[in-house]
């Protein structure tokens, strides 16, 4: 399977529009359909109507897909999901934590797509390049954003459960194919790692709650109906919120 051609379009899909690329025609014939290619006037070919709509719902389709596999997303959702775990609380709702984690995954990856924009897109509609380059120009910055955060280790493993081992001189010659599952591999270990700190102090808190009930001799009430308000308060007034997600931003710098 050719990941290039798989993963580069779908990147690419991203932070751009569906590109006016060819010029189909659609023949309808029995017991089978035709489509055949027709060059445009000056040399620019543009998709019918129909493709792009056909190509840009297929996108649609795998894009929270393809953001949680090769952006930050997979570190920002772990360590929300340890935060609200850790306060024992239904609130905020799953809407809310990844509607944040989503705006959050795009401030950090801005840098990258306005990389891609400006070194794919802007040339593509400019003539001056072929839909082939810019894809592979977006494929390359996506690539050089996941290798600076997934670890040697992580790589080395799938290299060697890869049939053949690939031999490469650098890491960005490596195939979509194994940088993604070592990325995220990387982001989960990241995430949890990230998690755990912000577990620790409501989980001394609960640990506090318990021994203080427990001397006091109040073995019929349960710790949980002491240490929320108490764990609320405290992530309160240390605006727990802006410290988090400052942390996991500048985690990405």
């Amino acid at each position: 399977m050719n990941w290039k051609k798989i993963i580069a379009p779908l990147v690419f899909a991203l932070v751009m529009s569906v590109p006016s690329v060819a010029q189909a025609q659609i023949i309808p014939a029995n017991p089978q359909v035709q489509i055949s290619i027709q060059n445009g006037p000056g040399g620019n070919a543009n998709l019918s109507v129909n493709l792009q709509l056909l190509i840009l719902f297929t996108v649609l389709s795998v894009a929270p897909s393809l953001l949680i596999m090769m952006t930050s997303f997979v570190r920002i959702i772990i360590v929300l999901s340890f935060l609200r775990t850790g306060l024992s609380l239904q609130q905020p709702s799953n809407q809310v934590m990844l509607s944040l984690a989503l705006f959050i995954t795009f401030f950090v990856m801005a840098p990258t797509f306005q990389n891609i924009k400006r070194e794919a897109l802007d040339p593509l509609q400019a003539g001056q390049i072929t839909t082939q380059v810019a894809l592979d120009h977006s494929l390359e910055e996506m690539k050089t954003f996941m290798l600076r955060y997934t670890r040697q280790k992580d790589l080395a493993l799938f290299m060697s459960m890869s049939t053949p081992p690939p031999r490469v001189n650098s890491a960005h010659e490596l195939s979509a194919a194994i940088i993604i599952p070592a990325y995220m591999l990387s982001e989960l270990k990241t995430g949890f790692q990230m998690g755990v700190l912000v577990l620790l102090p409501f989980l001394v808190i609960d640990m506090v709650v318990a021994s203080i009930l427990m001397s006091m001799g109040m073995m019929m009430l349960p710790p949980p109906i002491v240490s929320l308000p108490l764990k609320v308060m405290v992530f309160v007034l240390v605006d727990g919120w802006t410290l988090v997600i400052h942390s996991i931003v500048q985690s990405f710098h």
